[in-house]
Protein backbone atom coordinates (compact mmCIF):
# COMPACT_ATOMS: atom_id res chain seq x y z
CA UNK A 1 0.00 0.00 0.00
CA UNK A 2 0.91 3.82 -0.55
CA UNK A 3 2.50 5.32 2.03
CA UNK A 4 -0.17 7.40 4.26
CA UNK A 5 -2.98 5.93 2.64
CA UNK A 6 -5.27 4.48 5.62
CA UNK A 7 -8.61 4.44 3.86
CA UNK A 8 -10.48 2.46 1.48
CA UNK A 9 -13.91 3.74 -0.72
CA UNK A 10 -16.33 1.27 -1.52
CA UNK A 11 -18.78 2.45 -4.51
CA UNK A 12 -22.44 0.79 -4.21
CA UNK A 13 -24.36 1.55 -7.10
CA UNK A 14 -28.22 0.92 -6.68
CA UNK A 15 -30.99 1.18 -8.69
CA UNK A 16 -31.85 4.84 -8.24
CA UNK A 17 -29.01 6.08 -5.53
CA UNK A 18 -25.41 5.57 -6.61
CA UNK A 19 -23.31 5.91 -2.94
CA UNK A 20 -19.30 6.32 -2.46
CA UNK A 21 -18.03 5.30 1.44
CA UNK A 22 -15.15 5.69 3.14
CA UNK A 23 -13.62 3.76 5.62
CA UNK A 24 -10.77 3.20 7.85
CA UNK A 25 -8.47 0.01 6.87
CA UNK A 26 -9.82 -1.15 10.38
CA UNK A 27 -13.98 -0.77 9.38
CA UNK A 28 -14.64 2.64 10.66
CA UNK A 29 -17.50 4.26 8.48
CA UNK A 30 -16.11 7.92 8.05
CA UNK A 31 -18.11 9.99 5.55
CA UNK A 32 -20.52 9.44 2.45
CA UNK A 33 -21.92 10.70 -0.43
CA UNK A 34 -24.50 9.77 -3.02
CA UNK A 35 -26.09 10.90 -6.16
CA UNK A 36 -29.49 9.99 -7.23
CA UNK A 37 -29.49 7.93 -10.53
CA UNK A 38 -32.27 7.81 -13.23
CA UNK A 39 -33.90 4.71 -14.75
CA UNK A 40 -37.01 4.63 -17.11
CA UNK A 41 -39.78 2.28 -17.12
CA UNK A 42 -42.13 1.78 -20.11
CA UNK A 43 -45.46 0.23 -20.82
CA UNK A 44 -44.06 -2.55 -22.65
CA UNK A 45 -42.05 -3.48 -19.41
CA UNK A 46 -39.24 -2.04 -20.12
CA UNK A 47 -36.87 -0.87 -17.54
CA UNK A 48 -33.76 0.96 -18.68
CA UNK A 49 -30.80 2.73 -17.37
CA UNK A 50 -28.08 5.03 -19.45
CA UNK A 51 -24.41 3.12 -18.83
CA UNK A 52 -23.14 6.88 -19.40
CA UNK A 53 -25.63 8.64 -16.68
CA UNK A 54 -24.57 5.68 -14.51
CA UNK A 55 -20.98 6.54 -15.10
CA UNK A 56 -21.41 9.95 -14.70
CA UNK A 57 -22.72 9.77 -11.51
CA UNK A 58 -20.12 7.55 -9.78
CA UNK A 59 -17.56 9.46 -10.41
CA UNK A 60 -19.64 12.36 -9.22
CA UNK A 61 -20.35 10.66 -5.96
CA UNK A 62 -16.56 9.90 -5.52
CA UNK A 63 -16.09 13.82 -6.21
CA UNK A 64 -18.46 14.73 -3.58
CA UNK A 65 -16.82 12.23 -0.83
CA UNK A 66 -13.80 14.02 -1.52
CA UNK A 67 -15.51 17.16 -0.78
CA UNK A 68 -16.41 15.68 2.83
CA UNK A 69 -12.65 14.41 3.78
CA UNK A 70 -9.60 15.89 3.09
CA UNK A 71 -6.71 14.79 1.20
CA UNK A 72 -8.80 11.72 0.14
CA UNK A 73 -6.99 10.88 -2.83
CA UNK A 74 -3.61 10.68 -1.45
CA UNK A 75 -5.07 8.59 1.72
CA UNK A 76 -6.84 5.86 -0.63
CA UNK A 77 -5.09 2.58 -0.50
CA UNK A 78 -8.21 0.67 -2.64
CA UNK A 79 -11.35 1.52 -4.16
CA UNK A 80 -14.05 -1.33 -4.44
CA UNK A 81 -17.19 -1.58 -6.55
CA UNK A 82 -20.41 -3.55 -5.96
CA UNK A 83 -23.66 -2.71 -7.97
CA UNK A 84 -27.38 -3.52 -8.09
CA UNK A 85 -27.63 -7.50 -9.67
CA UNK A 86 -29.20 -9.04 -12.99
CA UNK A 87 -29.79 -6.73 -16.59
CA UNK A 88 -27.69 -6.45 -19.05
CA UNK A 89 -25.23 -4.16 -19.83
CA UNK A 90 -23.93 -4.35 -23.62
CA UNK A 91 -20.52 -2.50 -24.50
CA UNK A 92 -19.52 -2.59 -28.17
CA UNK A 93 -16.19 -1.23 -30.29
CA UNK A 94 -13.87 1.06 -27.92
CA UNK A 95 -15.59 0.54 -24.65
CA UNK A 96 -19.01 2.01 -25.76
CA UNK A 97 -22.79 1.42 -25.24
CA UNK A 98 -24.36 -0.22 -27.36
CA UNK A 99 -27.91 0.12 -25.63
CA UNK A 100 -29.40 1.71 -22.44
CA UNK A 101 -29.27 -0.74 -19.74
CA UNK A 102 -31.75 -3.27 -19.43
CA UNK A 103 -32.36 -3.20 -15.61
CA UNK A 104 -33.35 -6.41 -12.93
CA UNK A 105 -36.55 -4.86 -12.96
CA UNK A 106 -37.07 -5.17 -16.94
CA UNK A 107 -39.88 -7.71 -17.43
CA UNK A 108 -39.64 -7.83 -21.43
CA UNK A 109 -38.00 -11.22 -21.25
CA UNK A 110 -41.49 -12.98 -19.48
CA UNK A 111 -41.91 -15.38 -23.00
CA UNK A 112 -39.14 -16.11 -23.19
CA UNK A 113 -38.36 -17.36 -19.63
CA UNK A 114 -41.98 -19.54 -19.95
CA UNK A 115 -40.25 -21.12 -23.21
CA UNK A 116 -37.08 -21.91 -21.81
CA UNK A 117 -38.26 -23.11 -18.37
CA UNK A 118 -39.96 -25.36 -20.22
CA UNK A 119 -37.06 -26.82 -22.04
CA UNK A 120 -35.03 -30.24 -21.87
CA UNK A 121 -31.87 -28.84 -20.00
CA UNK A 122 -33.53 -26.24 -18.11
CA UNK A 123 -33.33 -28.64 -14.26
CA UNK A 124 -29.58 -29.42 -15.83
CA UNK A 125 -29.34 -25.83 -16.30
CA UNK A 126 -30.68 -25.34 -12.52
CA UNK A 127 -28.43 -28.11 -10.50
CA UNK A 128 -25.57 -26.45 -11.90
CA UNK A 129 -25.92 -22.80 -11.28
CA UNK A 130 -28.60 -23.10 -8.63
CA UNK A 131 -30.51 -20.23 -10.07
CA UNK A 132 -33.93 -20.33 -10.85
CA UNK A 133 -35.30 -18.33 -14.36
CA UNK A 134 -36.62 -15.02 -14.21
CA UNK A 135 -37.28 -11.90 -16.16
CA UNK A 136 -34.34 -10.40 -13.83
CA UNK A 137 -31.39 -12.33 -15.25
CA UNK A 138 -28.72 -11.34 -17.97
CA UNK A 139 -29.08 -14.85 -19.17
CA UNK A 140 -33.02 -14.49 -20.25
CA UNK A 141 -32.68 -10.93 -21.27
CA UNK A 142 -29.95 -12.01 -23.79
CA UNK A 143 -31.77 -14.82 -24.91
CA UNK A 144 -34.59 -12.77 -25.65
CA UNK A 145 -32.73 -10.07 -27.39
CA UNK A 146 -31.53 -13.23 -29.40
CA UNK A 147 -34.71 -13.70 -30.80
CA UNK A 148 -36.36 -10.17 -30.43
CA UNK A 149 -33.57 -7.76 -31.55
CA UNK A 150 -30.20 -9.73 -32.62
CA UNK A 151 -28.69 -6.44 -34.03
CA UNK A 152 -28.13 -5.58 -30.11
CA UNK A 153 -26.09 -9.17 -29.47
CA UNK A 154 -24.09 -8.30 -33.05
CA UNK A 155 -23.03 -5.25 -32.40
CA UNK A 156 -22.08 -5.45 -28.82
CA UNK A 157 -18.50 -7.23 -28.19
CA UNK A 158 -19.44 -8.18 -24.16
CA UNK A 159 -22.21 -8.07 -21.85
CA UNK A 160 -21.52 -6.69 -18.34
CA UNK A 161 -23.45 -6.06 -15.21
CA UNK A 162 -23.59 -2.84 -13.60
CA UNK A 163 -20.62 -3.27 -11.46
CA UNK A 164 -18.73 -4.50 -13.99
CA UNK A 165 -19.63 -1.36 -16.66
CA UNK A 166 -18.05 0.87 -13.62
CA UNK A 167 -15.11 -1.25 -13.33
CA UNK A 168 -14.64 -1.23 -16.92
CA UNK A 169 -14.94 2.77 -16.81
CA UNK A 170 -12.64 2.81 -14.04
CA UNK A 171 -9.76 0.86 -15.03
CA UNK A 172 -10.04 -0.03 -18.71
CA UNK A 173 -10.40 -3.87 -17.96
CA UNK A 174 -13.79 -5.79 -19.35
CA UNK A 175 -14.33 -8.42 -16.09
CA UNK A 176 -16.99 -9.73 -14.26
CA UNK A 177 -17.07 -11.79 -10.62
CA UNK A 178 -17.57 -15.13 -9.69
CA UNK A 179 -20.94 -14.23 -8.30
CA UNK A 180 -22.84 -13.15 -11.28
CA UNK A 181 -21.14 -15.09 -13.55
CA UNK A 182 -22.07 -18.94 -11.39
CA UNK A 183 -25.28 -18.03 -10.93
CA UNK A 184 -26.12 -16.98 -14.56
CA UNK A 185 -24.19 -18.79 -16.53
CA UNK A 186 -22.15 -21.11 -14.26
CA UNK A 187 -21.61 -23.81 -11.86
CA UNK A 188 -21.65 -22.28 -8.38
CA UNK A 189 -18.94 -24.95 -7.07
CA UNK A 190 -16.34 -24.35 -9.62
CA UNK A 191 -17.40 -21.02 -9.83
CA UNK A 192 -16.84 -20.71 -14.06
CA UNK A 193 -18.94 -20.77 -17.10
CA UNK A 194 -20.45 -24.03 -17.70
CA UNK A 195 -21.48 -25.59 -21.32
CA UNK A 196 -25.02 -27.06 -20.15
CA UNK A 197 -26.22 -23.96 -18.29
CA UNK A 198 -25.00 -21.62 -21.40
CA UNK A 199 -26.79 -24.46 -24.01
CA UNK A 200 -30.10 -24.39 -22.04
CA UNK A 201 -30.43 -20.32 -22.49
CA UNK A 202 -29.76 -21.03 -26.25
CA UNK A 203 -26.81 -19.06 -26.02
CA UNK A 204 -23.91 -21.55 -26.92
CA UNK A 205 -23.56 -19.11 -29.81
CA UNK A 206 -23.00 -16.05 -28.20
CA UNK A 207 -20.50 -17.14 -25.71
CA UNK A 208 -18.21 -14.31 -27.20
CA UNK A 209 -20.08 -11.98 -24.79
CA UNK A 210 -19.19 -13.60 -21.68
CA UNK A 211 -16.27 -11.82 -20.22
CA UNK A 212 -13.53 -12.98 -17.85
CA UNK A 213 -14.57 -13.60 -14.27
CA UNK A 214 -11.81 -12.11 -11.79
CA UNK A 215 -12.19 -12.66 -7.95
CA UNK A 216 -11.91 -8.85 -6.15
CA UNK A 217 -9.97 -10.68 -2.92
CA UNK A 218 -6.83 -12.06 -5.22
CA UNK A 219 -6.69 -9.45 -8.36
CA UNK A 220 -6.82 -5.63 -8.15
CA UNK A 221 -6.41 -3.43 -11.48
CA UNK A 222 -5.16 -0.07 -11.31
CA UNK A 223 -7.18 3.60 -11.78
CA UNK A 224 -6.79 4.84 -14.96
CA UNK A 225 -5.57 8.12 -15.76
CA UNK A 226 -8.73 9.16 -17.82
CA UNK A 227 -11.02 7.83 -14.64
CA UNK A 228 -8.54 9.37 -12.09
CA UNK A 229 -9.37 13.07 -13.50
CA UNK A 230 -12.40 12.14 -13.79
CA UNK A 231 -13.45 11.46 -10.14
CA UNK A 232 -10.34 13.25 -8.92
CA UNK A 233 -8.26 10.45 -7.44
CA UNK A 234 -5.06 9.59 -8.12
CA UNK A 235 -4.13 6.99 -11.23
CA UNK A 236 -2.66 3.60 -10.63
CA UNK A 237 -4.69 3.49 -7.24
CA UNK A 238 -5.77 -0.69 -6.81
CA UNK A 239 -9.60 -0.95 -7.90
CA UNK A 240 -11.31 -4.57 -6.41
CA UNK A 241 -14.39 -5.69 -8.38
CA UNK A 242 -16.86 -6.95 -5.39
CA UNK A 243 -19.36 -9.81 -5.90
CA UNK A 244 -22.75 -8.78 -6.58
CA UNK A 245 -24.91 -6.26 -4.09
CA UNK A 246 -26.97 -9.12 -2.62
CA UNK A 247 -23.45 -10.88 -1.35
CA UNK A 248 -21.79 -7.67 -0.65
CA UNK A 249 -25.01 -6.16 1.66
CA UNK A 250 -25.35 -9.86 3.31
CA UNK A 251 -21.52 -10.52 4.00
CA UNK A 252 -21.08 -6.44 5.85
CA UNK A 253 -24.18 -7.37 7.41
CA UNK A 254 -23.04 -10.63 8.72
CA UNK A 255 -24.28 -13.80 7.24
CA UNK A 256 -21.04 -15.49 7.76
CA UNK A 257 -19.44 -14.52 10.80
CA UNK A 258 -17.24 -17.76 10.96
CA UNK A 259 -20.10 -19.97 11.22
CA UNK A 260 -22.93 -19.74 8.33
CA UNK A 261 -25.56 -17.60 9.47
CA UNK A 262 -28.64 -16.19 7.68
CA UNK A 263 -29.57 -12.70 6.86
CA UNK A 264 -32.66 -10.96 5.71
CA UNK A 265 -32.16 -7.31 4.00
CA UNK A 266 -35.59 -5.39 4.49
CA UNK A 267 -35.69 -2.67 2.49
CA UNK A 268 -38.00 -1.41 -0.81
CA UNK A 269 -37.38 -5.27 -1.88
CA UNK A 270 -36.88 -8.49 0.54
CA UNK A 271 -33.44 -10.52 0.27
CA UNK A 272 -33.40 -13.69 2.09
CA UNK A 273 -30.10 -15.39 2.17
CA UNK A 274 -28.65 -18.41 3.93
CA UNK A 275 -24.75 -18.90 4.01
CA UNK A 276 -23.95 -22.89 3.46
CA UNK A 277 -21.26 -24.96 2.48
CA UNK A 278 -22.04 -25.78 -1.25
CA UNK A 279 -22.32 -29.57 -0.66
CA UNK A 280 -24.92 -28.67 1.42
CA UNK A 281 -26.80 -26.43 -1.05
CA UNK A 282 -31.04 -27.49 -0.81
CA UNK A 283 -32.18 -27.35 -4.41
CA UNK A 284 -35.96 -27.04 -4.57
CA UNK A 285 -38.25 -29.16 -6.36
CA UNK A 286 -39.60 -25.90 -7.91
CA UNK A 287 -36.47 -24.63 -9.38
CA UNK A 288 -36.40 -21.30 -7.69
CA UNK A 289 -33.91 -18.78 -5.38
CA UNK A 290 -30.43 -18.23 -6.95
CA UNK A 291 -26.96 -19.55 -4.86
CA UNK A 292 -24.96 -17.09 -5.11
CA UNK A 293 -20.85 -17.03 -4.29
CA UNK A 294 -19.83 -15.46 -1.18
CA UNK A 295 -15.57 -14.02 -1.15
CA UNK A 296 -15.01 -16.65 1.18
CA UNK A 297 -13.47 -20.17 0.20
CA UNK A 298 -16.26 -23.01 -0.04
CA UNK A 299 -19.17 -20.69 1.17
CA UNK A 300 -22.30 -19.53 -0.86
CA UNK A 301 -25.61 -17.86 -0.23
CA UNK A 302 -29.00 -19.49 -0.80
CA UNK A 303 -31.18 -16.54 -2.20
CA UNK A 304 -34.75 -15.89 -1.95
CA UNK A 305 -36.59 -12.79 -2.83
CA UNK A 306 -40.10 -10.90 -2.39
CA UNK A 307 -40.13 -8.06 -5.17
CA UNK A 308 -41.71 -5.62 -2.69
CA UNK A 309 -40.89 -5.67 0.72
CA UNK A 310 -41.68 -2.26 2.63
CA UNK A 311 -42.95 -1.14 -0.72
CA UNK A 312 -45.95 -2.47 0.87
CA UNK A 313 -45.67 -0.66 4.01
CA UNK A 314 -45.30 2.59 2.34
CA UNK A 315 -48.68 1.88 0.09
CA UNK A 316 -50.84 0.83 3.69
CA UNK A 317 -49.25 4.28 4.56
CA UNK A 318 -50.16 5.85 1.97
CA UNK A 319 -54.00 5.41 1.71
CA UNK A 320 -53.76 6.95 5.26
CA UNK A 321 -51.90 9.85 4.13
CA UNK A 322 -54.42 10.37 1.19
CA UNK A 323 -57.44 10.07 3.54
CA UNK A 324 -56.34 12.49 6.06
CA UNK A 325 -54.44 14.88 3.74
CA UNK A 326 -56.14 18.11 3.06
CA UNK A 327 -55.17 21.09 0.95
CA UNK A 328 -54.39 23.20 3.65
CA UNK A 329 -52.80 20.09 6.27
CA UNK A 330 -51.35 17.44 3.52
CA UNK A 331 -50.14 14.40 5.48
CA UNK A 332 -47.03 12.43 4.44
CA UNK A 333 -46.75 8.66 4.60
CA UNK A 334 -43.39 9.12 6.81
CA UNK A 335 -45.24 11.44 8.81
CA UNK A 336 -47.41 8.32 9.84
CA UNK A 337 -44.67 6.05 10.37
CA UNK A 338 -43.84 6.94 14.29
CA UNK A 339 -47.83 5.50 14.43
CA UNK A 340 -47.33 1.95 13.17
CA UNK A 341 -46.22 0.97 16.54
CA UNK A 342 -49.88 2.00 17.65
CA UNK A 343 -51.44 0.72 15.25
CA UNK A 344 -49.67 -2.90 16.04
CA UNK A 345 -50.77 -2.68 20.18
CA UNK A 346 -54.37 -2.25 19.05
CA UNK A 347 -54.82 -5.18 16.57
CA UNK A 348 -54.85 -8.69 17.22
CA UNK A 349 -52.20 -11.24 15.34
CA UNK A 350 -53.56 -12.96 12.33
CA UNK A 351 -57.11 -11.03 12.00
CA UNK A 352 -56.15 -11.08 8.78
CA UNK A 353 -53.95 -12.83 6.03
CA UNK A 354 -52.04 -10.81 3.46
CA UNK A 355 -49.98 -11.41 0.35
CA UNK A 356 -47.33 -8.66 -0.28
CA UNK A 357 -47.49 -9.08 -3.92
CA UNK A 358 -48.16 -5.57 -4.17
CA UNK A 359 -45.09 -4.85 -7.05
CA UNK A 360 -46.66 -4.58 -10.64
CA UNK A 361 -44.14 -7.30 -11.89
CA UNK A 362 -45.33 -9.94 -9.79
CA UNK A 363 -43.35 -12.27 -7.32
CA UNK A 364 -40.07 -14.08 -7.80
CA UNK A 365 -39.66 -15.54 -4.62
CA UNK A 366 -39.86 -18.42 -3.76
CA UNK A 367 -42.13 -18.77 -6.56
CA UNK A 368 -41.93 -16.74 -10.07
CA UNK A 369 -45.53 -15.21 -11.10
CA UNK A 370 -45.33 -11.92 -13.20
CA UNK A 371 -49.37 -11.61 -12.53
CA UNK A 372 -49.23 -12.16 -8.49
CA UNK A 373 -50.81 -9.43 -6.72
CA UNK A 374 -51.55 -8.40 -3.12
CA UNK A 375 -54.87 -9.23 -0.99
CA UNK A 376 -56.39 -9.26 1.99
CA UNK A 377 -58.54 -12.16 2.94
CA UNK A 378 -60.70 -12.84 5.53
CA UNK A 379 -62.39 -8.54 5.85
CA UNK A 380 -64.98 -8.66 7.82
CA UNK A 381 -66.79 -5.25 9.31
CA UNK A 382 -65.31 -5.69 12.87
CA UNK A 383 -61.76 -5.01 11.27
CA UNK A 384 -59.80 -1.57 11.52
CA UNK A 385 -57.54 0.07 9.99
CA UNK A 386 -55.03 -1.05 12.03
CA UNK A 387 -55.54 -4.25 11.61
CA UNK A 388 -54.94 -3.62 7.67
CA UNK A 389 -51.04 -2.25 8.96
CA UNK A 390 -50.69 -5.13 11.09
CA UNK A 391 -51.30 -7.66 8.63
CA UNK A 392 -49.64 -6.22 5.71
CA UNK A 393 -46.46 -6.11 8.37
CA UNK A 394 -47.16 -9.94 8.90
CA UNK A 395 -47.41 -10.53 4.86
CA UNK A 396 -43.80 -9.61 5.33
CA UNK A 397 -42.96 -12.05 7.82
CA UNK A 398 -44.67 -14.83 5.98
CA UNK A 399 -43.50 -14.24 3.11
CA UNK A 400 -39.84 -14.73 4.51
CA UNK A 401 -41.03 -17.65 6.12
CA UNK A 402 -41.81 -18.76 2.61
CA UNK A 403 -38.82 -17.96 1.11
CA UNK A 404 -36.46 -20.20 4.18
CA UNK A 405 -39.15 -22.69 3.56
CA UNK A 406 -37.76 -23.10 0.29
CA UNK A 407 -34.28 -22.91 1.03
CA UNK A 408 -34.36 -26.42 3.90
CA UNK A 409 -34.63 -25.93 7.49
CA UNK A 410 -35.82 -22.83 9.05
CA UNK A 411 -32.73 -20.80 10.35
CA UNK A 412 -32.59 -20.25 14.16
CA UNK A 413 -30.93 -16.75 14.15
CA UNK A 414 -31.56 -14.20 11.49
CA UNK A 415 -28.96 -10.97 10.99
CA UNK A 416 -31.18 -7.85 9.50
CA UNK A 417 -30.15 -5.37 7.74
CA UNK A 418 -32.22 -2.21 5.97
CA UNK A 419 -34.07 1.03 7.33
CA UNK A 420 -37.30 -1.65 8.64
CA UNK A 421 -34.87 -3.59 10.58
CA UNK A 422 -34.73 -0.17 13.14
CA UNK A 423 -38.44 -0.85 13.75
CA UNK A 424 -37.99 -3.11 17.67
CA UNK A 425 -42.22 -4.00 16.95
CA UNK A 426 -41.35 -5.01 13.04
CA UNK A 427 -38.22 -7.31 13.96
CA UNK A 428 -40.62 -8.80 16.53
CA UNK A 429 -43.07 -9.78 14.15
CA UNK A 430 -40.18 -11.01 11.37
CA UNK A 431 -38.72 -13.15 14.05
CA UNK A 432 -41.82 -14.58 15.71
CA UNK A 433 -42.96 -15.23 11.78
CA UNK A 434 -39.64 -17.09 11.31
CA UNK A 435 -39.18 -18.40 14.99
CA UNK A 436 -35.62 -17.08 14.67
CA UNK A 437 -33.74 -14.72 17.15
CA UNK A 438 -32.74 -11.94 15.63
CA UNK A 439 -29.52 -9.62 15.81
CA UNK A 440 -28.90 -6.19 14.15
CA UNK A 441 -25.93 -4.65 12.64
CA UNK A 442 -24.86 -1.23 13.59
CA UNK A 443 -23.27 -1.06 9.74
CA UNK A 444 -24.63 1.63 8.42
CA UNK A 445 -23.54 0.51 4.58
CA UNK A 446 -23.29 -3.01 4.90
CA UNK A 447 -22.81 -3.19 0.49
CA UNK A 448 -20.10 -0.64 0.47
CA UNK A 449 -18.09 -2.33 3.62
CA UNK A 450 -18.69 -5.85 1.73
CA UNK A 451 -16.82 -4.41 -1.21
CA UNK A 452 -13.86 -2.45 0.92
CA UNK A 453 -13.34 -5.41 2.87
CA UNK A 454 -13.02 -7.69 -0.58
CA UNK A 455 -10.37 -5.03 -1.12
CA UNK A 456 -9.21 -4.44 2.14
CA UNK A 457 -8.15 -8.47 2.01
CA UNK A 458 -6.78 -7.42 -1.50
CA UNK A 459 -4.29 -5.11 -0.59
CA UNK A 460 -3.05 -7.20 2.18
CA UNK A 461 -4.72 -5.00 4.98
CA UNK A 462 -5.75 -8.48 6.50
CA UNK A 463 -4.36 -12.09 5.50
CA UNK A 464 -8.09 -13.55 4.70
CA UNK A 465 -11.68 -12.49 4.92
CA UNK A 466 -12.37 -14.48 7.97
CA UNK A 467 -10.14 -11.66 9.70
CA UNK A 468 -11.49 -9.05 7.90
CA UNK A 469 -15.03 -10.61 8.90
CA UNK A 470 -13.80 -10.70 12.72
CA UNK A 471 -12.73 -6.55 12.71
CA UNK A 472 -15.59 -5.32 10.58
CA UNK A 473 -18.45 -7.24 10.86
CA UNK A 474 -18.91 -9.26 14.22
CA UNK A 475 -18.23 -6.57 16.57
CA UNK A 476 -21.27 -4.52 15.26
CA UNK A 477 -23.58 -7.20 15.96
CA UNK A 478 -26.65 -6.56 18.67
CA UNK A 479 -27.84 -8.27 21.19
CA UNK A 480 -29.70 -11.33 20.76
CA UNK A 481 -33.49 -10.81 20.47
CA UNK A 482 -35.48 -14.00 20.85
CA UNK A 483 -39.06 -14.41 19.66
CA UNK A 484 -41.55 -13.98 21.34
CA UNK A 485 -43.46 -17.63 21.85
CA UNK A 486 -47.12 -17.01 22.08
CA UNK A 487 -46.39 -14.82 19.02
CA UNK A 488 -44.24 -17.49 16.88
CA UNK A 489 -46.88 -19.92 18.15
CA UNK A 490 -49.82 -18.26 16.30
CA UNK A 491 -48.00 -17.69 13.33
CA UNK A 492 -46.44 -21.40 13.09
CA UNK A 493 -50.14 -22.00 12.79
CA UNK A 494 -51.09 -19.25 10.16
CA UNK A 495 -48.41 -19.88 7.85
CA UNK A 496 -49.43 -23.42 6.38
CA UNK A 497 -52.84 -21.22 5.70
CA UNK A 498 -50.66 -18.36 3.92
CA UNK A 499 -49.29 -21.27 1.84
CA UNK A 500 -52.06 -22.59 0.97
CA UNK A 501 -54.20 -19.43 -0.24
CA UNK A 502 -51.05 -18.22 -2.69
CA UNK A 503 -51.14 -22.18 -4.26
CA UNK A 504 -54.77 -21.33 -4.41
CA UNK A 505 -54.80 -17.68 -5.59
CA UNK A 506 -52.95 -18.83 -9.24
CA UNK A 507 -55.76 -19.10 -11.24
CA UNK A 508 -57.41 -16.23 -9.98
CA UNK A 509 -53.77 -14.18 -11.03
CA UNK A 510 -54.01 -15.46 -14.27
CA UNK A 511 -57.69 -14.29 -14.81
CA UNK A 512 -57.45 -10.98 -13.70
CA UNK A 513 -53.85 -10.39 -15.85
CA UNK A 514 -55.95 -11.54 -18.54
CA UNK A 515 -58.70 -9.39 -18.30
CA UNK A 516 -55.62 -6.53 -17.57
CA UNK A 517 -54.48 -7.79 -21.11
CA UNK A 518 -50.99 -8.87 -19.05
Amino acid sequence: MRAGADLLIGIDSGTSVIKAVAFELGGRQIASASVPNAYAMGADGSAVQPLDRTWDDCAAAIRGLAEKIEGLAARTAAIAVTAQGDGTWLVGAGDRPVSEAWLWLDARAAPTVERLAAGPLNRARFEATGTGLNTCQQGSQLAHMDRTAPHLLDTAEVALHCKDWLYLKLTGVRATDPSEASFTFGNFRSRAYDDTAIEALGLSSRRGLLPEIIDGTEITHPLTAEAARQTGLLAGTPVSLGYVDMAMTALGAGVHTGEPAACSVIGSTGVHLKACRFEDVFLNAEGTGYVIALPVPGVVTQVQTNMAATLNIDWVLKIASDILSTADAPVRPSDLVPRIEGWLAESRPGALLYHPYISEAGERGPFVNAKARADFIGLSTAHRYADLVRAVIEGLGMAMRDCYSAMGDLPTELRLTGGAARSKALRGILSAAVGASVRVSSREEAGAAGAAMMAAVAVGAYPSMEACIAEWVTPLLGATEAPDRGLADAYQRLFPVYATARRALVPVWGELGALRGL
